[in-house]
Formats: structure tokens, sequence, C-alpha cells
């Protein structure tokens, strides 16, 4: 029951993002207790947000069949205390990271609590671009992390929270296109929804797909990552710009399916060779992603 109202699956890629983030932030040396606290406050505060997301959706997940079997709709657990739950759970999310790590981490998670339960929720049953508002919220751990190890803002950071951005987009449109029925059936409004041919929705998944290219690409540029994440990255983006075109030539279920799992085969590829050839390629390039300096400590 509490890995369901946590969203496990979902978060732990907010946890491992976040860490990344951290990981990639100061190659060389990693502070592991202070890489600790920070998971360990990133995972409250994203547990927080996935129980306050269920509140004010348990009436519409009980009516689409992959959430119909949530603990809320089935009435397995009452709501006040699953309320209590997500305040405890988001006041030491935010107490572990403004204590242990900085205020600015502390600060992000916090936000990105409020958010995904009270902009990015509300928003799912009135407009389609609940998506960008989703993906925002997608973008924010590695900035969690990359904080948390460099006390700052930089360059880098922002690259790493851009590619997260991206990439939740065509991977989200792929799902929302195999689930478009459940979606409607729930009263969410996604693209799929608005647009029966599938072009705008396949139109999409290539574009982003596209920009995940050069994007990544500019983790080398800024000194986040050497010459074999620049390969890698090539190989994968390409990889996934293929599968979504094929999607807009042929716009069917198994075509999106196949786009869906390019996405979750990309991105802990990406990350793990990211992890592997962190580091600036020469001092010069390192020194294009010199932090804005803005203390967290």
């Amino acid at each position: 029951m509490l890995s369901a109202l946590t969203k496990i699956r979902l978060n732990a890629l907010v946890v491992v993002t976040t860490g990344v983030g951290f990981l990639v932030a100061v190659p060389s040396s990693t502070q592991w207790m202070l890489l600790l606290w920070t998971l360990a406050g990133t995972a409250a505060s994203a547990a927080s947000a996935s129980m306050f997301n269920q509140l004010i959706e348990s009436r519409r997940d009980g009516l689409m069949r992959r959430t119909e079997m949530r603990p809320l709709p089935r009435q397995h657990i009452g709501k006040p205390l699953v309320f209590g739950m997500g305040v405890v759970l988001g006041y030491a999310g935010w107490a572990t990271l403004m204590w242990s790590v900085g205020w600015i981490p502390a600060a992000l998670a916090t936000a990105n609590i409020v958010l995904y339960a009270l902009v990015y929720t509300p928003l799912k049953p009135l407009t389609s671009m609940n998506t960008l508002v989703g993906a925002v919220c997608g973008a924010v751990p590695p900035l969690v992390g990359w904080t948390a190890a460099a006390g700052s803002f930089a360059p880098g950071g922002w690259v790493l929270a851009g590619i997260l951005f991206v990439w939740q987009l065509p991977h989200f449109m792929a799902l929302a296109w195999m689930y478009r029925d459940d979606y409607a059936r729930g009263g969410f409004v996604m693209l799929p929804q608005l647009d029966p041919t599938g072009r705008i929705t396949a139109q999409t998944m290539v574009l982003t797909s596209l920009i995940l290219v050069p994007l990544s690409l500019m983790a080398t540029m800024y000194g986040v990552a050497g010459w074999w994440f620049a390969v890698a990255s090539l190989i994968l983006g390409v990889w996934m710009s293929r599968e979504s075109f094929c999607f807009l030539r042929e716009r069917t279920d198994a075509r999106a399916r196949r786009v869906f799992f390019a996405s979750i085969t990309y991105l802990p590829l990406l990350l793990f060779i990211l992890v592997l050839d962190r580091g600036a390629v020469s001092p010069e390039v390192g020194a294009r992603g010199a932090p804005i300096q803005l203390d967290s400590r």
C-alpha cells in the first residue's frame, strides 16, 4: 500500500536523477554522507507530492483501469491519514535538506511539491498544457542534486535539467497515446484526446526527440561530460528520433509502445554513461560551467 501511495517506481527515477545531478556537479570529489542526506530529503519530498496528487485525483483514479486499484479509490486507507502522511513527509524532506544540505535544494524540493500538487494536478482535467508543467516537475530533481553538491547553480546543471524536461515529452506522449481512452474515462485532458489522428502528437514526439540530440551534446560543451558521453548521447538520440518518426508514419499503439520502450531505455543508459564519463574534457571546457554564485550553505 505504501509503495502505491508514494509511487515508488516513479519516484525511484526522481531519486536517481537527483543522485546523478549530485555526482556530475563536482566530479572530482564526492561527499557521500551529503549525497545520502540529499537523496533521503528528495525521496521524502517526492513521496509527499505523490500522496497529495492521489488525494486530489482519487475519484478520477477510480474511473481509470490503470489506477483503479490504488489504495484511495479502493478505500483501503482514509484520506485524513494520507493527508497527514503527506504533510509529515513534506516537512521531513524540507527539514532534512534545509539543515543537512542547504537552503537551495530545500527550496527546490518543497517548491516542486507545491508545483506538482497544486498546479500540475489541477491542470490535468483542464488543459493538455499540464504536460509541460509536469515536465518542469521532472526537471527539478537534478537541480536539487546539483545545488546540493556544488552549493550553487551552473549552466551544466541547467543542461541536465533541460534533458530531463525534454525527455519527458516524447516519453509521456507515447504513454498518453496508448492510454488515451483510459485518460478520457478519467476526465483528464491530454493531447492525444484532442488529436484523434495522432498527427500533432507524433510531430511533437519527433521534434522533442530531435531536440534531445543537441541538448545532450551541450553537456560535453559545458564540461559536464566527456567525448564518450557525446558519442553515446548522439547514438541514443538518433535511435529515439527514429522511433518517433516511425510513429509519425504509422500512428498505432504498437509504434507508440516502441517509442515508450525507447524512452525508458534511453534515459537510464544516458545517465549511466554520464556518471561514468562525468567531468570536463579539458580545463577550458570546464570553465564554461562556472557556477552562478548563490551560496546554499
